[in-house]
Order: C-alpha cells, then sequence, then structure tokens
C-alpha cells in the first residue's frame, strides 16, 4: 500500500516520495536488539525524518480495530514535535490492511489519525469524487485507503480499486503538500 502511495505521490511534478518504517517492540529491555537500519525493507523513520517533511502517510496493519503496537510506540516519542510544533499545517493522511473484512478497518485509521490531529496536521482522506470508493468490493474507505487481506495472506494483493485508492492518496497528499497553506 505504501509503494502505491508513493507511486500517486511522485505522479504530481516536483514532489518526491521516501518510504520509511518503524521498529518492532521488543520486550527485551537489557540490551539493543535490532541493528540501527533494517536487513531489508525501508529503514527506519526517526524525528527528522517527520520534521522535514512536507506531508505524511501513515499506515498500519490492524491489531484489534486499532493500530499495530510498534507505530503506537514510534508516535508516542514524538512529543517534542508536538511540543516544538513541527508538524502543523503538514498534510497527512492514514491507511491499513485487515485480515477480515470487519476487522476494525476505519478504527485503525481513526486510532491513526487522531495523534496526527493532536499534532496539528491537516487530515486528508478520500472523498466519494473518487469512483474507486464506491465500486470497492473489498478495501477502501473515506478516512483513508484500506486492503482486505483475505485470509489473513500478508502477502496478497491489493485489488484495482484498493491500488487506486492508494494512488489517490498520494496525489492528494502532494498537491495539498505543495500548496501554500495561509498563516
Amino acid at each position: 500500500m505504501a509503494q502505491q502511495i508513493a507511486r500517486g505521490v511522485v505522479q504530481i511534478p516536483g514532489v518526491e516520495a521516501r518510504l520509511r518504517t518503524v521498529p518492532p517492540v521488543s520486550a527485551d529491555t537489557e540490551r539493543p536488539t535490532l541493528p540501527d537500519v533494517p536487513d531489508e525493507g525501508p529503514i527506519y523513520c526517526d524525528e527528522d525524518d517527520l520534521r522535514d517533511c512536507s506531508a505524511l502517510a501513515l499506515g498500519s496493519p490492524t491489531r484489534f480495530g486499532n493500530m499495530a503496537a510498534p507505530l503506537k510506540y514510534f508516535i508516542d516519542s514524538t512529543s517534542p514535535l508536538w511540543v516544538s510544533g513541527a508538524l502543523v499545517d503538514k498534510p497527512a493522511g492514514v491507511f491499513t490492511s485487515t485480515a477480515s473484512l470487519h476487522g476494525g478497518q476505519e478504527s485503525t485509521l481513526l486510532s491513526m489519525a487522531l495523534p496526527l490531529i493532536h499534532h496539528g496536521m491537516v487530515y486528508v482522506g478520500l472523498p466519494y469524487s473518487s469512483p474507486e470508493l464506491q465500486a470497492t468490493q473489498s478495501g477502501g474507505t473515506p478516512y483513508g485507503p484500506s486492503h482486505w487481506a483475505k485470509g489473513g495472506h500478508a502477502d496478497g494483493a491489493l485489488s484495482d480499486d484498493e491500488a487506486e485508492l492508494c494512488r489517490a492518496l498520494g496525489r492528494r497528499l502532494a498537491r495539498f503538500a505543495i500548496a501554500e497553506v495561509p498563516a
């Protein structure tokens, strides 16, 4: 989903996308358990990535109708950005994937949106003018793109509608990022 959102971002001239991830949460508090850079996939997100972004798409698998613990742990560490107002007026959107159709897609999206709103970010969802939102037989909500990984298959392909809704969010975030925000 993140790759599809990034594809939408780069469809807007002059805008680039960067993919980041957050490290897993570890119960081992005695010693570091992870390398500074993951062995594969996107690098870990840090405070500077958020401070320096022009827009943010935040995603998580659904865990009992909520964002996954690693993302919540990471977001809880962003208080210095909140204190400084570093994210105020930046556009932000959210996306999720669930193993079941009624696995809590919308509540997960809202759980991710709340801290972004507290940061003063401008929440960007998907308008019903996106025809895929009306046609989807799997994931997709006005709160943000979602994916139904039927049967819990994490590598399940996105439907065409789900992929287009991801790209639509990417385009919207990029357009908002280059727009002049009144002071």
